[in-house]
């Protein structure tokens, strides 16, 4: 079983293929896509997906605007910002609208995979306190 299963977006194809060689090495499970609607298509079909690690600098739909769609369309999923072009404005922006980080490229293979195992198992726990609030919920109509 895979730690973590993590959808990269990036336009730049060979960054994407060398990131998932290191995380699958890693035993982590990754998904890629090119831009921002791609991100958002995937996540839709494939609701398993728990980080999103999302380049900032992206041609139509950038990482912002993608971590906005994100947050909107799917609240438990955690985005990881990652830029080789940051700013203290976008990483402020990326925080405001909900990212769990944000990271510059080249980033430190070990940071990026603390910081994925950290926000997947911030997933899993809301997605637990879901569960079991829906249990109390359904345990509470039948008394």
């Amino acid at each position: 079983m895979a730690i973590a299963n993590i959808l990269l977006v990036d336009d730049e194809t060979p960054f994407l293929e060398t990131m998932a060689r290191r995380l699958n090495k890693r035993e982590f499970a990754t998904a890629l896509a090119s831009s921002g609607d791609e991100a958002i298509k995937l996540l839709e079909k494939n609701d398993d997906l728990e980080v999103v690690v999302l380049d900032v600098k992206m041609p139509e739909m950038d990482g912002l605007q993608t971590l906005k769609l994100i947050r909107q369309k799917f609240p438990l999923v955690e985005v990881i910002m990652l830029t080789g072009h940051a700013t203290v404005e976008t990483a402020i922006e990326g925080m405001k609208l909900g990212a769990y980080d944000y990271l510059m490229k080249p980033c430190d293979m070990e940071e990026l995979v603390v910081k994925v195992r950290e926000a997947a198992m911030k997933k899993r726990r809301h997605k637990e306190k879901i569960v079991e609030a829906q249990l109390k919920e359904i345990t509470m109509r039948r008394i």
